[in-house]
């Protein structure tokens, strides 16, 4: 199983973090030992002295597929959650300076925090969905699925085009503005749709 992540899908961010905004979707992987589950606590890295949440709606593949058609691309993933893409900011700022891929500041163990999912009906409109992530009960991130540059299907079609998507695989699909930073103690809690899925905390 995979975990497909979109960078800069939303303009504000990529404008806070002062990068352009792209043309095509912006992809990166992460490991399945990247997954953090419900209930589980991530542990601070060692590596970083900066270490950011990024909250983003997540979908989950139900049937394998390559060089998906959009017309189709919503047959190809059945349910949706909130996760939060963990980044060392200073390792990635680093990474970044050299021309190095980033991996290292975004695919650790835990760096993957996932909700708990919920079943796609024929009710659901994956582009318009409204999410959110509060720190410590103050919500720090306010995101809505409308101002995603690149829409769920046009990332599964995308996606498609270079990687087989497998039954299981989940795609982050980018986060709003509002990133910042956690530190030890912080509890950390996701809501779609005004419902709470998802509940971390950092030690």
């Amino acid at each position: 199983m995979k975990i497909i992540c979109v960078g800069r899908n939303y303009a504000e961010h990529a404008k806070e973090l002062q990068n352009d905004v792209p043309t095509e979707p912006v992809i990166f992987m992460k490991p399945k030992g990247a997954i953090l589950l419900p209930g589980k606590a991530l542990y601070y890295p060692e590596f970083t002295n900066d270490l950011q949440y990024e909250c983003e709606v997540v979908v989950r593949i139900i049937k394998n597929g390559k060089h998906i058609q959009e017309k189709f691309a919503n047959k190809y993933y059945g349910e949706v959650t909130v996760g939060i893409d963990f980044t060392a900011r200073d390792v990635q700022r680093e990474q970044q300076k050299k021309g190095l891929p980033w991996e290292i500041a975004k695919a650790f163990d835990g760096s993957a925090a996932v909700g708990s999912f919920v079943p796609i009906t024929v009710e659901t409109n994956v582009n318009n969905l409204a999410f959110q992530l509060k720190k410590n009960k103050e919500t720090v991130q306010d995101g809505h699925t409308r101002n995603m540059i690149f829409t769920v299907d046009k990332i599964v079609t995308y996606v498609s085009g270079f990687f087989t998507l497998n039954i299981g695989d989940l795609i982050f699909t980018g986060t709003p503005a509002g990133v910042g930073p956690v530190v030890p103690g912080d509890h950390l809690e996701g809501y779609l749709q005004g419902n709470k899925v998802l509940d971390a905390e950092v030690r």
